[in-house]
């Protein structure tokens, strides 16, 4: 019997040479420039060119609509954002040699929060820093200022219907591997959430705001906030997840203050997207062998229920 391919795993590979050649061939001026891949995803891999751009390619079809609404909307949120985000300055197209869409960016200098190994006591800034950022992105009338035409909420990240049971069952598949132990109180939550009704208010939402999309600089601030490929119109509570997965303590309380108040239920909701976000990322950790990111999703779990 052939084992199924992991979810995560490329449909097109997109390694240096072919990166090289893509661009070369589309933006001649860059064709000599030194390339390095940079970072790989589910999604998408991430090339560094001449140490200043950052290509970004989709590995799998299920990213291109994420890669297109990333070229039409970066640019113009960027001016209205307090920290730095992708600003798509070159646009690759689709040709016989790569199927897809694809585009450069000005690179955004940071290490990952996943691995910054900054500890929990020490986020305080960076609490306050992502409270005011999604305080501006989540801004009304936002949308209608920038002129987009995003989508709702197109992977149903808020609906607790779909939610509730998609964290089970990453749960169950990090449980069976032996990399978390189930607790009562994640139950409770998932418990507690299964019901919701959805949330009135719909803003931009990042769409994917976790812990590897979150760049700190050497001296623990934010640097930069990366991979919108599921920029989104949306409940709050997508992106406020990030508050209950990746904070804790006195730093969500410096991102509540920053941020604003949040109502009970859209808590609930960010909390159980939390819970979904960290258990996907514990699977794919573990699978890749990627430590760092393995112990801050575990963390991630028991922050989430804190």
């Amino acid at each position: 019997m052939v084992a199924a391919m992991p979810e995560w795993d490329p449909e097109v590979e997109v390694d240096v040479a072919t990166a090289r050649a893509l661009i070369g061939s589309q933006f001649p001026e860059l064709a000599s420039a030194p390339i390095r891949e940079l970072a790989a995803g589910w999604d998408n891999v991430v090339h560094l060119v001449d140490e200043r751009w950052s290509f970004r390619f989709p590995r799998r079809a299920i990213a291109v609509p994420g890669v297109h609404r990333e070229i039409e909307i970066l640019g113009r949120l960027a001016p209205n954002l307090p920290l730095p985000v992708p600003e798509p300055r070159w646009i690759g197209v689709a040709s016989d040699a790569y199927p897809w869409p694809w585009f450069g960016a000005k690179f955004l200098a940071g290490v990952e929060l996943a691995d910054s190994g900054l500890a929990d006591g020490s986020r305080g800034p960076v609490g306050t820093s992502l409270g005011r950022f999604l305080r501006r992105l989540h801004a009304r009338g936002l949308a209608a200022r920038v002129g987009t035409t995003l989508p709702v909420d197109p992977m149903r990240r808020a609906d607790m219907g779909v939610r509730v049971p998609f964290a089970r069952r990453r749960l169950e598949t990090v449980a069976a591997a032996g990399v978390w132990q189930p607790t009562s109180a994640v139950e409770r939550l998932l418990t507690e959430a299964s019901g919701l009704p959805p949330s009135p208010r719909t803003v931009i939402v990042h769409g994917d705001l976790h812990m590897r999309h979150v760049l700190l600089d050497e001296g623990g601030e934010v640097s930069g906030i990366i991979d919108w490929g599921d920029v989104a119109l949306g409940d709050p509570a997508i992106d406020l997840s990030i508050a209950y997965g990746s904070l804790v303590g006195e730093a969500r309380g410096a991102f509540l203050e920053a941020y604003g108040p949040i109502d009970g239920l859209t808590e609930l909701r960010a909390r159980v997207i939390a819970t979904f976000l960290a258990a996907a990322l514990l699977g794919y950790a573990d699978d890749q062998g990627m430590t760092s990111l393995r112990q801050e999703a575990v963390r991630a779990l028991a922050r989430v229920v804190a």
